[in-house]
């Protein structure tokens, strides 16, 4: 079993505040076992401690803030994502103002003072919260889910009318390592045309070009990116902040479409609100209400949703199903699949025209009803868009493909679909689908 683990000793920060423009000091200091993590307003009389906790968020504009009495502590996310990708479970943080210093609008400045600290292992078991059952939240086009895996992954997709963005999807299995390389160095960003007016609302006292991504009307203000795909992996960013406010770290696979700071907390209130029908001390989720479970579809399942047939089935198990919104199947490579008798049999190398079939057929399981039975319409082919091929795929080759639907329509559903071997990337794309009623007596091109 894990270990808890807090820092070696002490360090501290200081900065400006994104919002409030004030001057703070952060102070990170170890924590006994069990302790969770503690801000200490240490300007106000009786150094009042807020506790890292979703019941005390007091607001969510624009970031999020918690309290206790009147002691407040502004824009805790990137400092709590930070704690989180390092495997912190105890900490205590003094702040002599009322916002976490921004830095420069990433997580980096404090996994890098955290780092400097050191860590030290405790003798108390890490206490995960484990998700043995799927939750769920909606609101508008949003959605956020959390269903069972036995790390931390958040998938996230976000979608913006704007050229400097579009739509974007990012999928991590969240470790120290991946963390600091992949994620932590994203910064926040805003649009220009929202400047005005949050500065109205009294926000943005302290953001400039130096602590955040600034977008104009056609392109980012900013000299470069850090990442190509930098807004989303700053909001996988956020929702890991916001999510350590369940009060520890998550087992589970969080799938995320358009998501903000006011969905994250209203979900982390799902999250516990099932918590609290389950086993509080292991922090495993049972007995939650919702819809019936959803399935884990095996082959013989599949072949009652979907119309193909040997040796165009290309899908052997569908793993994770979240109704309309996001699926993961498998594809298992052997060397005798038919196609590789004719295909460079000297060098057996998998079509890359049958991985976006794969694709395809894993992700018209979207279509398929939250009782697992396929609808009256079936998935046909419109367009695919922004296919890349990134690695060969060979026989002894497990395909993990994730689908999420990016837009749906009364007669069409739009996807982005990523295929994976050994986690790697070996295939992306977006497909469109027009939803048709079935070909009569034939099983025809759908998907």
């Amino acid at each position: 079993m894990s270990k808890q683990r807090t820092i070696n000793e002490s360090a501290s920060f200081s900065g400006i505040g994104l919002h409030t423009g004030n001057l703070a000091t952060l102070t990170f200091r170890p924590a006994p076992s069990d302790n969770g993590v503690v801000f200490y307003r240490t300007d106000l009389a009786g150094r009042p401690a807020v506790r890292a906790d979703v019941d005390n968020v007091v607001d969510v504009s624009r970031g999020t803030t918690i309290a206790c009495g009147e002691a407040r502590v502004h824009t805790v996310e990137h400092v709590l994502a930070a704690i989180v990708g390092l495997g912190i479970d105890n900490l205590d943080i003094e702040i002599d103002a009322n916002e976490i210093p921004v830095g420069d609008g990433s997580a980096l400045p404090f996994l890098n003072v955290l780092k400097k600290a050191g860590f030290v292992e405790q003798d108390a078991e890490k206490k995960y919260l484990k998700i043995e059952e799927p939750v769920y939240y909606r609101s508008d086009d949003v959605t956020l889910s959390v269903l069972p895996f036995d790390e931390l992954r958040v998938t996230m997709t976000i979608a913006f009318d704007h050229v400097a963005i579009g739509t974007q999807y990012a999928s991590f299995n969240i470790t120290p390592e991946t963390f600091e390389r992949e994620i932590a160095s994203a910064r926040t960003f805003c649009f220009l045309r929202e400047v005005k007016m949050l500065q109205d609302q009294g926000l943005i006292r302290g953001g400039n070009l130096e602590n955040a991504v600034v977008i104009g009307d056609e392109s980012i203000l900013n000299d470069t990116l850090r990442y190509p795909d930098e807004f989303v992996r700053h909001k996988v960013l956020d929702l890991i902040g916001d999510l350590f406010l369940l009060g520890g770290p998550i087992k589970g696979h969080i799938v995320g479409v358009k998501s903000g700071h006011a969905m994250h907390v209203n979900f982390a209130k799902r999250i516990k609100k099932a918590l609290s029908n389950g086993n509080a001390q292991t922090g495993t989720l049972k007995g939650l209400s919702r819809p019936k479970p959803e399935p884990v579809f095996n082959v013989n399942k599949i072949m009652k949703l979907l119309p193909h047939r040997f040796p165009f089935l290309l899908v052997d198990r569908i793993i994770s199903y979240t109704p309309y919104e996001y699926v993961q199947g498998i594809k298992n490579v052997t060397i005798n699949e038919p196609f590789f008798q004719g295909h460079w049999p000297k060098n057996p190398v998998m079509p890359g025209v049958l991985i976006l079939e794969a694709m395809a057929q894993v992700s018209s399981v979207l279509t398929v009803s939250p009782e697992g039975e396929q609808t009256q319409k079936q998935a046909f082919f419109l367009s695919i868009e922004n296919a890349k091929f990134r690695r060969m795929v060979v026989p002894g080759d497990q395909i993990i493909i994730e689908s999420t639907t990016k837009r749906t329509r009364r007669n069409a559903v739009r996807v982005r679909s990523i295929a994976r071997v050994d986690d790697q990337i070996v295939c992306e794309a977006e497909m469109t689908f027009a939803l048709q009623d079935p070909i009569a007596n034939g099983n025809g091109n759908g998907h």
